[in-house]
């Protein structure tokens, strides 16, 4: 055999499985957008929050939190500047939790059992759920940021444009937390509970609505720690410092880390018997 045939031969063996791979990840996402653009009543939910925010709170907050100047602001900002980054976190943030939600329903109706039986390892196949999920946030946080443009509201220059890698990488932190909290909650009755009790600690906890040098300013020492240690505060950093083209690389580490540490514990005690579907007998 020639050295050019045996230099081929393992291409034209990996192609199958590399097709494959695409196919399962290509149908998974394409039907989490499927199921999205059939319940418009989500982005218009996902929208309603952080306007109201920016809307309604920043504008009673804006004499009392209206600047500062910390990195990676150069100059006075006003807070409905400083706030956006946090918001389009917390549009992230819901959409993560619905798509965990979503998570609890296929394996309650045994949707994942049946995903689980094609060749596709069972890690790929949640990774394939965690990327459906950050796909559809980044397209809310963009919606958000294109309704936030119109109302006067933006970063400056294409900061809307270097947030998107961030945005990804926060989506991936998110989706695989949320994973984590599915693994825990068996029934879906449970998760909506158990939902607030991540997202609203992680959301107001953190460095999404006020600077954090706030707090310990103010003597809540205490708070502060708990900010501090929050995984949200570093996917909202990351997110505020990209939009003016820079780099937190603190955040950037805590961010990959915590979805690498989520991901593997969410794999690793995924039961897709879990739920409602486990209690089903044969007659």
């Amino acid at each position: 055999m020639s050295t050019s045939a045996a230099v081929a031969a393992p291409s034209s063996y990996e192609l199958p499985v590399l097709a494959r791979y695409w196919v399962g990840f290509s149908a998974i996402v394409w039907r989490e957008i499927a199921k999205f653009l059939r319940q418009t009543e989500r982005l218009i939910s996902a929208l309603v929050r952080p306007l109201l925010w920016l809307l309604v709170f920043a504008a009673g907050l804006h004499d009392l939190l209206g600047v500062s100047i910390i990195p990676p602001y150069r100059t006075y900002v006003q807070y409905q500047e400083y706030v956006l980054p946090g918001l389009i976190g917390i549009v992230v943030l819901f959409q993560c939790m619905q798509s965990a939600l979503s998570m609890v329903y296929d394996r309650e109706a045994g949707v994942m059992r049946v995903m689980l039986v094609t060749p596709l390892p069972r890690n790929f196949l949640l990774f394939s759920k965690i990327s459906a999920a950050t796909v559809l946030s980044v397209l809310q946080a963009y919606a958000f940021v294109l309704v936030a443009r119109v109302l006067g509201f933006g970063f400056p220059g294409f900061g809307f444009v270097y947030i998107l890698p961030a945005v990804i990488l926060v989506g991936l932190m998110l989706g695989s937390i949320g994973l984590l909290v599915s693994v825990y909650t068996p029934k879906i009755e449970n998760f909506a509970g158990m939902m607030n009790f991540v997202v609203f600690p992680m959301f107001f906890l953190s460095a999404a609505l006020y600077p954090l040098w706030k707090l310990r300013e103010a003597g809540a020492y205490a708070i502060w720690y708990l900010a501090n240690a929050n995984p949200f505060t570093y996917a909202v950093e990351l997110i505020r410092f990209a939009a003016y083209g820079k780099i937190d690389w603190l955040s950037l580490g805590v961010v990959v880390g915590c979805t690498i540490v989520a991901f593997f514990l969410a794999a690793r005690g995924y039961d897709p018997q879990a739920g409602a579907i486990r209690n089903v007998r044969r007659t």
